[in-house]
């Protein structure tokens, strides 16, 4: 019997009893749905956070002022003044594997514009730390060296505090006041959003690093140094670089703890990575828990069918079908159901997702790898569920099967 011929009688044998055959088709179609649903929200979940990260520069290095111990007392990080102008001059000297550094220092202030004011983080700079975190102007342009030598006061907005200032109108060229002191705008930035840590990176404004250090905080040291490595694999090399560099700078000697830290954003990177696919790898285990449910429904059915076919399996074996031939009849109509099931489900993961994305705005990827997973998945379901009832129809004897009632 050829494949066309079983695969016409599985689908004639099928299309007898139409509602039992779609209500055991349901449970592969809600497992392979949930398995594609499912396996799209972490996908996309993972992809969001990874943007998130990226959006904080390329190959980013974020060293910044350590703990001190005073009298026993651990004062935790950022308590200590160790880190200069210096220290990222000479990263940038000595460290081959860094391409480009910026300072940082900041505080909190309130800026005000007319009748408008807004209370933000102020970030002291150079013109590099934009190129570093891959940030683009919106409007106007970036300050220069010239103005971090002169120490002048210019100001970038981001995008949360010209909103709040301006609404819809340009800024760039209108004075602003951060404490007691006017500054002219000269840019802002395009919107990034949320940091992966969750933090409105859009709610801040930047100065030269002088005007900030000499004008607003008073303070000459740094509380961190941005510093992108060449590549991606080099920023290892470099963050041990740079820690050896920065010990022997600030004399600390073996076995003392380090007056700084060092982080490598690829390991935040690829520990976000990990864990979104673990979480996705057991929301598809959970799910892929339905389509073993609608498998063993499969089971249930065929064997019924069996038992209620077990006369024409007689008559089948009696004009001379093969114990093959009734095995792959009873086979076939297993995995056409599993099968069947399979392509609706493709099409109720794929629905239910772009319902998720619409109704709750949550990102979703859709991975073809994971819908051809459902589909080798819920087909290998149907062999391996249909396998036994076959097999049980193909070893009847055909005189009992005859005088079966």
């Amino acid at each position: 019997m050829d494949f066309l011929a079983i695969l016409r009688i599985a689908i004639r044998a099928l299309t007898r009893n139409k509602m039992r055959s779609l209500l055991t088709m349901l449970g592969i179609v809600i497992g392979v749905g949930a398995v594609i649903a499912t396996v799209g929200l972490g996908q996309g979940a993972q992809e969001q956070v990874q943007n998130q990260i990226a959006s904080m520069g390329t190959n980013l290095l974020f060293i910044s002022s350590g703990s001190i111990n005073k009298g026993g007392i651990r004062l935790g990080g950022g308590a200590t003044k160790t880190l200069v102008d210096d220290d990222m001059k000479a990263i940038l000297q000595q460290v081959p594997t860094v391409s480009e550094a910026a300072p940082g220092a900041g505080s909190t202030v309130q800026i005000v514009s007319d009748n408008q004011n807004w209370s933000t983080r102020i970030t002291g700079t150079e013109p590099q730390y934009f190129d570093i975190r891959n940030w683009d102007f919106d409007r106007g342009a970036n300050f220069t060296m010239d103005d971090v030598t002169r120490s002048d006061n210019v100001v970038v907005l981001g995008a949360t505090v010209q909103q709040n200032l301006f609404g819809s109108t340009d800024p760039v060229g209108k004075t602003v006041r951060i404490g007691n002191l006017p500054f002219q705008v000269v840019g802002v930035l395009q919107a990034k959003g949320q940091s992966g840590l969750g933090q409105d990176q859009d709610d801040g404004v930047f100065v030269p690093i002088t005007t900030l250090q000499k004008k607003i905080t008073g303070q000459d040291w740094l509380q961190y140094i941005m510093a992108s490595a060449t590549s991606q694999p080099a920023s290892y090399a470099a963050q041990d670089q740079i820690t050896a560099l920065l010990r022997d700078r600030h004399r600390i000697r073996s076995g003392e703890d380090d007056d700084f830290s060092v982080r490598n954003l690829a390991d935040v990177a690829q520990l976000a990575d990990e864990s979104s696919k673990v979480m996705t790898l057991l929301l598809a285990s959970i799910a892929g828990v339905s389509l073993i449910v609608g498998g063993i429904g499969i089971m249930n059915i065929m064997l019924v069918s069996v038992t209620e076919r077990t006369r024409e399996i007689g008559i089948r074996i009696a004009i001379g079908a093969t114990e093959s031939d009734v095995l792959r009849q009873f086979l076939s109509e297993s995995v056409v159901l599993s099968m069947a099931g399979g392509i609706l489900g493709i099409l109720f993961g794929i629905a239910s997702s772009m319902t998720i994305t619409k109704v709750l705005g949550w990102s979703i990827l859709i991975s073809p790898v994971a819908v051809g997973a459902a589909v080798v998945f819920s087909t290998a379901v149907g062999i391996f569920f249909g396998f036994y009832p076959a097999r049980k129809a193909a070893l009847l004897d055909p005189i009992e099967a005859l005088r079966f009632e």
